[in-house]
This record gives structure tokens, sequence and C-alpha cells, in this order.
């Protein structure tokens, strides 16, 4: 344990990295994936089961819990890690891309946005400075800046006015921000697709010297290779001695080739949302158990898996429960893919480290296009 936030690089392959964040609540193994608590909860899971999973850290959404059950609210209780059961590190979102997609009614200037709750239509405002200061209430570890995340395809000069506000709203986060020791905050690279842009934007961001950097604004839409590009023109811009954050990504393939290109940091809502809608993701690719061909399979999963859902539970049953719109059916493919990703990562990290990071995308990405077999 310590009472700062470093992060000491371990092992490089190629650009790929193996290293550790430490912070007095723990330390994060990257690349790491965070499983996404929007709310308080990782969707159909105990906490304890995540963490046995293998997490290190999961996040917290600020525009949903600013909402309910309000910042001041959980702050009163102790904070989001006492309320919840959950003694580790904490990142929450600056909750930017949720008021950017999930209010119909928004108006933003410099000062910040104001807009209307999608739950009930009432008002509220967030400025840099109150994103700053929701996430100090909910006590998280890491703080993301508020940003503006336009959503792609835009004009240029849409994009580039976007980019050139969230690089003011990140420095006055990190007035706001102050010094907290142990805990830092990560300002978020934006300029949509045009590479010039994101090399502009992270540029400025790398001046303020922060403690982490994100990219934000991708896999929102765009094609994979337009995301990796991205990424293959900013990471280069920013410290090496600082975590990089691919925000909101994605599917394994997407992390197996973002790691490739030096990031440290996912999340996505991907393996829980898949999860509750009857998609598990496996070594053998994806297995859509709403499909008729598993009624009658009883094999489970995977049966080298250590996960019980993934080991102990027949395809029959699975495709029955998610059929039959039973909550233990997304439990149970929820519990399946947050070990999938989570064994995922132990394997890049571990690959990094033996200098075989490009045989274990090859061996993995193979096993995929081997796919499942169906049961005689």
């Amino acid at each position: 344990m310590t009472d700062t936030f470093t992060f000491n690089l371990i092992a490089t392959d190629g650009k790929a990295r193996r290293g550790t964040v430490s912070m007095p609540r723990g330390d994060i193994r990257t690349p790491a994936f965070m499983p996404v608590g929007t709310a308080g909860t990782v969707k159909a899971m105990y906490l304890s089961q995540v963490r046995e999973l293998g997490a290190d850290i999961i996040l917290g959404n600020t525009y949903h819990l600013m909402l309910r059950p309000g910042p001041e609210r959980v702050a009163r209780l102790g904070g989001l890690h006492s309320l919840i059961g959950w003694p580790h590190p904490i990142l929450t979102d600056s909750g930017g891309f949720q008021v950017m997609s999930l209010s119909g009614l928004r108006k933003l200037d410099e000062k910040g946005v104001t807009f209307k709750s999608h739950l009930d239509g009432s008002s509220h405002y967030m400025s840099p400075e109150r994103s700053i200061e929701i996430q100090g209430l909910l006590g998280s570890d890491i703080q993301m800046q508020l940003d503006e995340c336009v959503a792609l395809p835009a004009k240029p000069d849409e994009i580039e006015r976007a980019m050139e506000m969230s690089v003011r709203w990140a420095e006055r986060c990190k007035v706001a921000f102050g010094d907290q020791p142990g805990k830092a905050m990560f300002g978020i690279v934006q300029g949509g697709d045009i590479p010039a842009l994101r090399v502009k934007s992270a540029e400025a961001l790398k001046q303020l010297d922060l403690k982490g950097y994100a990219v934000g604004g991708l896999a929102v839409g765009e094609p994979q290779a337009v995301m990796l590009e991205m990424l293959d023109t900013t990471l280069p811009v920013l410290p090496k001695d600082k975590p990089r954050y691919l925000m909101g990504v994605g599917t394994p393939d997407d992390i197996l080739k973002s790691v490739a290109l030096g990031i440290d940091m996912f999340d996505c809502v991907m393996p829980t949302r898949a999860g509750r809608h009857g998609l598990a993701f496996t070594r053998r690719g994806r297995i859509n158990l709403r499909n008729a061909r598993h009624a009658e399979d009883l094999r489970p999963l995977d049966e080298q898996s250590t996960c019980p859902a993934t080991r102990d539970y027949s395809r029959a049953y699975l495709h029955h429960l998610v059929r039959a719109n039973e909550a233990l059916g997304g439990m149970l493919l929820t519990w399946n893919n947050l070990a999938y990703y989570q064994d995922l990562m132990a394997g890049i990290r571990l690959a990094i480290e033996q200098g075989r990071y490009a045989d274990f995308v090859a061996q993995t990405q193979e096993e995929w296009a081997r796919g499942d077999v169906t049961a005689n």
C-alpha cells in the first residue's frame, strides 16, 4: 500500500506496456479492464464476485449518481466505497458523455452545460468545477475532467471547437481538483477522427502535467480502423511515464489491438450488457444463447474455465433461462463475461512480461476464428 499515486512500468513488448498503478486503496495491474458500476453496482453481480474474478478497480458514473441517490447524500453516507462495500480503487467519469448522449434538452456554453434529467425532466447544471466537486463527494480515487464528446461523424470546425473547449475545461478541472494526495485527475484527449486535432489536444493536455491521460470520443460508431489510427497518432505524444486510458472500449479484439498500441486501462458496458441479453464471450468466441441450437446442448460454455458460471451450467439450461427471461440467465452470463474479460487481461499481462504478446494475440484470434463447435 502507498499514500501516493504512482505508475510503474514493469515491462514492454513493442508498444504494449505492463505496469502497476499504485494508490492508497490498492494496486491496479495494467493493462486493466474496469467493470462498469454505473449507479454504484456492477449490474447482475455481487461486488465480491467482481473482485474474485480479478478486478482491481471499478468505474462509477457521475451523471447517474448525481441524479440518484445524489452526491451530497453519498457523502453523508460515508462515500461511495463505504456505501457499496468496495474498499478498492474506484474511477468516476465526469458525466460529460452521458449529458451529451442521454439528455435530449441541453444548453452548452463556455461555463458549463445545463441539461434535463432523462429520469424526470428536472433541470441540472454541470460545470468543470461542479463535476470535480461531485466526484470528490463520491470519494473516487481517479477523477475525470469534464469534456465535450462530439458524436461522429461531425464537421471539422465543430470537432475543433469542442476539443479546444475541452482543453480549457481540463485546466479548470485541474484547479478545482487541487492537491489530493493518493488520488488523481485524468485529462481526456478529444479531436474526433482528425489526427492533427488529436495531436493538438494531447500536446495541450501534456502541458498540464496531469497524473494520467485518457483518450475519449472513440468507439462511438466509427470503424475500428479509425479508432486505431487515432490511437496510433495520439499515444506517442502522451508521456510514457503516465497511465493511458481508452474510454468506453470495448470488444476483446478492440482491447488486444489497443494494448498493442500502448493503452493501459479500459472500461466498457459490453460484457455486462451482453450478458443480460443472452450473449456469452468465451475463448471460442461469442456464443448467442438465444439460438435454438443450444436447446439440448448439455455442454458448459467452457469446461476448462475456473468460473462456475462458465463451467458448471449447461448451454441447454442457459438457453432456457435466457428464452424464459429469467433473471438468473443474465446473472450467469454476466458472471461468465466478466470472468472472460479478466482472464483475457491476465493473459495479456503475462504475455507482455514474457515478451510474447504478438504470439498471444495470434493464438487468441485463431481460437476465436476456429469458433464454437455444435454438439453432436
